[in-house]
């Protein structure tokens, strides 16, 4: 082998360090072969992108065991509690806002108003009477005790009344007058519904009364001549289409005063309870109407 001007050359070798690279023949400043290292670089950037790549599945892997291994752990029991995972709660056992319930606003309809039922003949269609209104054979009213004395019942208003009540009565088309008489300790009360077919018409009646506008005494075997000529107290008013009056006075026919404060009493309590026991009848049908 000639290794003069013109044999066959060394090649540069990119994996020997520059001391051990073969040099050309008679060259005294050998230049390295730069396509040779090109070539090498580029060997050299392709095993780096294989190896970044086995890498990188390499630790794909390992993240995927890591959770793989998490989901085991989770489902199976803490053995560093010894809690298992059934204590924990159900999904349908969180709270939740959108499981707040909700209602719809209501309102109750507003109650029956027991006066409607006694304001006019279309809605007080119950039974009446002299019994109806004032039941029983006597009244106690608190500590004190009536006993009934006395009942009547007219459709012909003006035979029951005196003085200007007939005229009152008539004008406003009064349809019945129930009159009733109660006494105790020697005073006589008796008390005088008028009905009307409205209440507007009982209203103008009680407005148009004065004093001399007076029902009349009603007598009995226990009251025989109360109020026959002698000074008595009456009162007057109304409630829905009923007109009440009272007249009040001694059985023994004495006059009352002004000190006899039992004729007084016994006047505004029978007034009173005739005012309860209108009220009472018209709760008694408007509870009736409410239940049907």
């Amino acid at each position: 082998m000639s290794y003069g001007q013109g044999g066959p050359q060394s090649q540069w070798d990119p994996w020997k360090r520059n001391s051990e690279q073969p040099w050309t023949s008679g060259a005294t400043d050998p230049t390295p072969d730069w396509a040779a290292l090109a070539e090498a670089s580029e060997s050299r950037n392709k095993r780096r992108r294989l190896l970044l790549i086995g890498g990188g599945v390499l630790a794909t892997l390992g993240v995927g065991t890591a959770v793989a291994m998490a989901v085991v752990s989770a489902n199976g029991s803490d053995e560093a509690t010894g809690r298992p995972s059934s204590s924990l709660p159900a999904t349908a056992d969180l709270p939740s806002a959108s499981a707040t319930p909700s209602f719809a606003p209501t309102s109750a309809p507003p109650p029956l108003d027991p006066k409607e039922f006694v304001s006019s003949k279309a809605k007080d269609s119950a039974p009446n009477g002299p019994d109806i209104m004032f039941p029983g054979r006597q009244l106690t009213m608190g500590s004190a005790v009536y006993k009934k004395a006395a009942k009547a019942d007219t459709t012909n208003c003006v035979t029951a009344v005196q003085g200007t009540l007939p005229k009152v009565l008539t004008d406003n088309g009064c349809t019945r007058l129930m009159r009733v008489t109660y006494v105790k300790d020697g005073v006589a009360v008796t008390v005088g519904v008028a009905v009307f077919d409205t209440e507007a018409q009982a209203l103008k009646a009680k407005g148009q009364a004065d004093k001399s506008s007076i029902v009349k005494a009603l007598t009995g075997t226990e009251a025989k001549s109360f109020c026959a000529g002698a000074i008595c107290r009456s009162t007057t008013n109304s409630y829905g289409r009923y007109a009440y009056f009272t007249i009040t006075g001694f059985t023994a026919g004495k006059d009352v005063t002004t000190k006899d404060t039992q004729v007084f009493a016994a006047g505004d309590g029978l007034a009173e309870f005739t005012f309860q026991q209108i009220r009472r009848r018209g709760e008694t049908q408007a509870s009736a109407a409410a239940n049907q």
